[in-house]
């Protein structure tokens, strides 16, 4: 039985820009700027199984849009294989778009003459759903997302939220057999990416047969809902695994966070022994600084804490936490998410 989804050294590198400069001619003719080729996946092999919902964790620029369009026949592979559903993406991409669908966050929704109701249904008809079932199907899936209020409004008079959740139904009303998710809840409200969240995982392990890709930048997202996750960044896959066993990776170090006065100087962090790697975002509003350290062993928190007083800086709190799936990034490449 083949893998759901599967790719064999999958790698696409995308060719660069000509960057052209106005200037005046010469003899040599206008000059060019290249930007050279951008290698966008490189070597990625995964094996999805049928019925699983697998995640693609990694941050902003990190491959996971071009796997996504790639596994949706959207684009073709530089070099290496992908299948979906047993077909070659390459060479078989028909009876492929017969049995997935593809949502993105951020997507531009729809016709905006056309009603929410309207532009679901005419997807639907693409796909040659018969019209009284898809009709019965967008019926139950606005009531489900909570859009039936909305079914007759132009598109154009809807909201992010609202025009998110009417993606997510154009999404399902094909019933797919496979779904690729491309940060599905970005820029959503709490409430909406709640309910976008519940429906995939209820309609994962609900129904056989069905398998979801979901692709994000949100930890928390792919912890809760995913079977195993993929941690990509700079198109290599770094990690594969259930999230618990990807947080026990580095379970044998120490994960600490302070909140701090703002702190600009943070050089001497990344030097100090015992420090294997560490992170920090700004949080501007609060004029404070939250460090994320992962330590060999906690006997450096002493100069940690030296180094931050010293520069006339208060320590708000300091908590020993458990590893997340940010601290299994951290720890592997050095960096946060952001």
């Amino acid at each position: 039985m083949p893998y759901a989804v599967e790719t064999r050294d999958l790698t696409r590198i995308f060719a660069g820009k000509k960057k052209r400069r106005i200037r005046r001619k010469r003899a040599t003719g206008e000059g060019e700027d290249h930007l050279g080729p951008v290698t966008a996946l490189d070597e990625v092999s995964i094996q999805i199984r049928d019925g699983e919902l697998f995640g693609m964790l990694g941050p902003n620029g990190a491959g996971k849009t071009t796997l996504i369009k790639i596994l949706a026949t959207l684009l073709l592979p530089t070099s290496g294989q992908a299948f979906v559903a047993g077909h070659d993406v390459a060479k078989d991409p028909f009876p492929i778009r017969q049995r997935i669908n593809m949502v993105s966050g951020g997507e531009t929704s729809g016709y905006g003459l056309l009603t929410a109701r309207e532009n679901v249904w005419m997807f639907s008809q693409f796909y040659g759903v018969p019209s009284k079932v898809s009709k019965g199907r967008i019926d139950e899936l606005m009531h489900t997302f909570g859009l039936w209020d909305k079914r007759d409004a132009k598109v154009r008079m809807l909201s992010t939220g609202q025009r998110q959740k009417m993606n997510m139904i154009r999404g399902f009303v094909t019933d797919p057999d496979i779904l690729f998710l491309d940060e599905p809840t970005l820029g959503l409200d709490v409430n909406a990416a709640r309910v976008i969240r519940d429906y995939i995982t209820n309609w994962v392990r609900s129904q056989k047969g069905k398998t979801v890709l979901l692709t994000t930048h949100y930890m928390a997202e792919a912890d809760q809902m995913c079977d195993r996750i993929a941690i990509i960044d700079n198109g290599k896959i770094l990690a594969c695994d259930t999230p618990e066993n990807l947080k026990r990776m580095i379970r044998t170090e120490t994960t600490f966070r302070l909140e701090v006065d703002t702190i600009r100087d943070i050089a001497s962090f990344s030097s100090m022994e015992g420090v294997k790697n560490f992170s920090h975002t700004d949080d501007i509003s609060k004029n404070r600084t939250h460090l994320t350290f992962i330590l060999e062993d906690e006997g450096p928190v002493a100069e940690i804490l030296s180094a931050i007083t010293s520069q006339g800086k208060k320590v708000h709190s300091l908590q020993k936490s458990e590893p997340t799936l940010e601290d299994v990034f951290i720890s592997m490449v050095g960096r946060g998410f952001e």
